[in-house]
């Protein structure tokens, strides 16, 4: 399932490495790319839409 989310509180590289992380610990097989220009993560994951917002949300990256 591929979903994108908007993640404000994405502003660096560091925040994709600890976006990525957070969505690993429910999707070890997710792929993960983060813009923190643009502010849009695309995940391309078997987990659903509300079990990554709730991962991004306990990391400190609250998604819609």
């Amino acid at each position: 399932m591929k979903l994108q989310f908007k993640v404000p509180e994405m502003t660096c590289g560091g925040c994709v490495s600890n976006i990525t992380r957070a969505i690993k610990t429910v999707d070890a097989d997710a792929t993960v790319q983060g813009d923190p220009q643009t502010k849009i993560v695309l995940v391309e994951t078997k987990s659903s839409e509300p079990e990554i917002k709730a991962v991004l949300a306990q990391a400190g990256y609250p998604a819609s």
